[in-house]
């Protein structure tokens, strides 16, 4: 009914192919889809809801500072997601996470520090 599927499904703005390489930093809003990799910081404003995927052929060297992150990439750098992050089996993450929820498959790598942000309680019922 209410599963996670629909929480990490959103529509994709922008794709990124495998064989596109980056170089400096990514302002976005909406959905980023990246198979390919930026040598750079990748950012979306915290109010936008936006969401950033990474393809296990995805890399970033360079922050990340997006309000949800799905990674089954690589991430050189740290981690700001303050509302959702999910690491998928291949995700590799060199580099502290903030997170404000966060699900990580068995399988994947982290080199740092979790740590979770100040997220408003929620309303039950």
């Amino acid at each position: 009914m209410f599963g996670r599927e629909s929480k990490q499904t959103s529509a994709i703005d922008t794709l990124v192919g495998r064989t596109v390489r980056v170089q400096g930093d990514v302002d976005f809003s909406g959905g980023l889809h990246l198979d390919g990799s930026v040598a750079g910081n990748v950012r979306a404003p915290e109010t936008s809801g936006s969401t950033l995927s990474v393809s296990e052929h995805g890399c970033i060297e360079g922050m990340v500072d997006v309000p949800n992150v799905v990674l089954d990439g690589t991430v050189k750098g740290d981690i700001h997601a303050c509302g959702r992050l999910v690491l998928g089996v291949n995700a590799k993450v060199q580099g502290n996470v903030h997170y404000g929820v966060i699900e990580i498959s068995l399988g994947a790598q982290i080199q740092g520090k979790l740590m979770q942000l100040e997220v408003p309680n929620e309303r039950h019922g």
